[in-house]
C-alpha cells in the first residue's frame, strides 16, 4: 500500500503504480484486493472550511461523523447533517468519508459476486434484469438497474453542490454521475482523477429542510427509497422548492415535477399531497420493484410534510 502525504504524491502514485484510492476503506476493502493508495495521510483533503458569503467547502477526506457533528453545517445546510446521521453505524461514520461515499460502487449482488458477469465487470448484460432485482431501480435510465448507493450524493444534488477534481477543476455534481445511461460505471471520474473537495453554494435564507429514508431494516442499511426536500416560504406561500430522490435510479434524481407543483402555491397539506403525485412520473418498474412506485410517492409526501414543519 502506498501512503502519500500530498495531493501531488497521490497523482504521482496513480501514474506510476496505478491502484485504487483508499479513503475510509469501508467500501473498497470489502470488494477490492489492491494495490491501494491510502489517502489518510493527506491533510489537504480533510476538513470543512468556510468562504465569503458563508459557503462551505468539504474536503474529500472529511468523515461522515464530522459532518454530523458540525453545528455550523447544520445551521447553513440543515438537510446535510440529517442525511449523514442516517448513514450506516457510528463506527462506520467515524471512518467513512465524503469522497468515499460519493464514489462508492453500487451494491448489486451480481456485480459483487465473482461468479457473475455484468456490464460493470466487463460483460455485456445485466443479470439483475432477469434475475432477483427486488432492490433495483424503479426509474429506468439505461442497461444497468443497480440504484446509486450514495445518500450524500442525493443531498448534495439538492444543494446544487459542485466537486473539485484534480486537473479537471470544478464539476457539477450531476455531471459527476451523468445520466445513468452508461452501464459500465457508477461515476464519470477517470482512473487517474482525484476528487479533492465538495463546494456548496451560499446558504438559502429561511430554508426548511428534511431528509427521509425507507430501508429494509432500521439501521446499517442502504435505502430502498430516500428523499430530501428544501423549502422556502414567503408568508404562507412556497417560493422555493427542491426535491431529490435516491435509491430509485442509477443516479440521484431531481423531482422537477414535484418542485413545479409546489412553487407559488400555498404551504398546505393539500398542496403537498398534490405535488407528491408527480414524484412517480418517470417510474418504469421492473417486475419486483413495482412496490417502489408507491414508496417513492409516500416518501416524497412524508419528507415534504417534515420540511414544512421545520422552523427555519
Amino acid at each position: 500500500m502506498t501512503r502519500p502525504s500530498t495531493v501531488d504524491e497521490v497523482v504521482e502514485a496513480l501514474a506510476t503504480h496505478g491502484g485504487e484510492l483508499r479513503a475510509g476503506g469501508t467500501d473498497v476493502r470489502a470488494r477490492a484486493r489492491g494495490p491501494f493508495i491510502d489517502l489518510q495521510g493527506v491533510p489537504a483533503l480533510r476538513g470543512v472550511t468556510w468562504r465569503a458569503g458563508g459557503a462551505a467547502r468539504l474536503g474529500a477526506m472529511t468523515t461522515i461523523a464530522e459532518i454530523v457533528d458540525d453545528d455550523r453545517l447544520r445551521a447553513a445546510y440543515p438537510g446535510l447533517p440529517l442525511a449523514a446521521a442516517e448513514l450506516a453505524t457510528p463506527q462506520i461514520r467515524a471512518a467513512a468519508t465524503v469522497g468515499g461515499n460519493l464514489l462508492q460502487r453500487n451494491r448489486c449482488w451480481y456485480y459483487r459476486n465473482p461468479h457473475f458477469s455484468c456490464h460493470q465487470t466487463g460483460g455485456d448484460t445485466c443479470p439483475a434484469r432477469t434475475g432477483v432485482h427486488l432492490y433495483s431501480a424503479v426509474i429506468d435510465q439505461g442497461p444497468c438497474v443497480a440504484p446509486h448507493p450514495s445518500s450524500l450524493a442525493t443531498v448534495l444534488l439538492a444543494y446544487d453542490a459542485t466537486v473539485e477534481v484534480h486537473t479537471r477543476g470544478t464539476v457539477a455534481l450531476a455531471e459527476l454521475y451523468g445520466d445513468g445511461s452508461d452501464p459500465t460505471r457508477d461515476h464519470t471520474l477517470a482512473d487517474r482523477e482525484v476528487l479533492l473537495a465538495v463546494d456548496l453554494p451560499a446558504p438559502a435564507t429561511g430554508e426548511r429542510a428534511a431528509y427521509q429514508r425507507v430501508a429494509a431494516r432500521s439501521g446499517a442499511e442502504w435505502p430502498l427509497v430516500e428523499a430530501i426536500a428544501r423549502l422556502v416560504l414567503s408568508g404562507t406561500t412556497i417560493t422555493f422548492a427542491v426535491v431529490v430522490a435516491g435509491g430509485v435510479a442509477r443516479t440521484p434524481v431531481r423531482l422537477t415535477g414535484v418542485e413545479a407543483a409546489l412553487v407559488g402555491r400555498p404551504a398546505t397539506l393539500p398542496t403537498l399531497r398534490a405535488a407528491s403525485t408527480h414524484a412517480t412520473a418517470r417510474c418504469a418498474p421492473l417486475a419486483q420493484t413495482e412496490y417502489k412506485v408507491g414508496l417513492l410517492r409516500d416518501t416524497t409526501l412524508d419528507v415534504l410534510e417534515r420540511a414544512l414543519s421545520m422552523t427555519p
